[in-house]
């Protein structure tokens, strides 16, 4: 059932400083399998990053910071290793990614600032939903509840990201924001210019409300591993200061030791343009788990 938000977080409360922090950016249906063979490939070599004070979850990072509420790392990429691809989904009529991309240009293009291009993007997307039969967001809430190991929020702290469509307000879920689980990785993943309804609200993918990390909700933390499946690319221009290179510059700036993974350039193809095809998750799985335990000394370091 949705529930509506009682007051999802703005600008969630600070964490004690000490604590450590794991980013998990967005990056479409080969990201998350990237993230969770990171993280498996971290597990394996004995570094368990899944017991972090915070975990942030973004777009596929939503989901894989769900998931991993459920399941353990090995789990989950044996699952993602295994599992045959699945038919592609999106809402009825959605256009092309590429389209789509096309159209988010446009509007960056337009708009003054961060928060003008996340109004604008919220009403564009109001706008398809008001053309379309409303069915959509159910489908997508079947479709993410499936992918999900638990629909109960974790014990531990997560933060997930999206963006009020109505307002293009930022909006943060935690476990006290009165949202399932299930209702707010869907908001999170709701890219494709399509929103997700809660309750009374409209909510965007959780990328657009910062860059695809959301790195500095991590801000508090003497500890920060961001994973970023998009490599810290972003279409925004620079003096927005929304980049992840800007995010880490202030994470520093304030005293926390960073550190950030981003997929190696022998798998880039997998990643981008092919983001959203099932059918490399395995690939990308492996990607991710090679890199994790190829790493795993170097972050223990920072973790530990």
């Amino acid at each position: 059932m949705h529930t509506t938000p009682s007051s999802p977080l703005q600008s969630p409360s600070p964490t004690a400083a000490g604590e450590r922090a794991l980013v998990l950016g967005g990056g479409g249906s080969t990201g998350n399998a990237w993230l969770i063979g990171v993280i498996a490939g971290l597990f394996d070599a004995g570094l368990d990053v899944t017991t972090a004070d915070l975990t942030v979850g973004t777009s596929a990072g939503a989901t894989a910071a769900a998931q991993l509420a459920g399941a353990s790392p090995t789990e989950l990429l044996a699952a993602t290793l295994a599992a045959a691809p699945p038919p592609r989904t999106g809402p009825a009529g959605a256009r092309p990614v590429t389209d789509h991309l096309e159209t988010f240009r446009r509007i960056i293009a337009a708009a003054e600032d961060h928060a003008d291009m996340r109004r604008r993007m919220g009403a564009a997307a109001l706008a398809t939903a008001a053309a379309s039969d409303g069915s959509w967001p159910e489908r997508w809430r079947a479709i993410v509840a499936a992918r999900l190991p638990t629909r109960s929020w974790p014990q531990r702290r997560v933060l997930i990201t999206a963006v009020d469509a109505r307002t293009g307000d930022p909006v943060v879920f935690d476990r006290d924001s009165g949202v399932d689980l299930v209702d707010a990785v869907a908001a999170s993943t709701s890219g494709g210019g399509s929103p997700y309804r809660i309750g009374d609200g409209w909510y965007l993918d959780g990328g657009y409300r910062s860059n695809a990390e959301n790195a500095d909700l991590a801000a508090g933390h003497h500890r920060v591993l961001v994973l970023s499946p998009l490599g810290g690319r972003s279409l925004y221009p620079p003096e927005w200061g929304a980049q992840l290179a800007a995010q880490v510059d202030e994470l520093r700036a304030r005293g926390s030791r960073v550190e950030t993974v981003v997929p190696g350039s022998a798998s880039d193809h997998l990643f981008g343009a092919s983001a959203m095809d099932p059918s490399l998750r395995p690939a990308a799985a492996r990607a991710g788990r090679d890199q994790g335990r190829a790493l795993a000394e170097q972050l223990t370091q920072l973790w530990l």
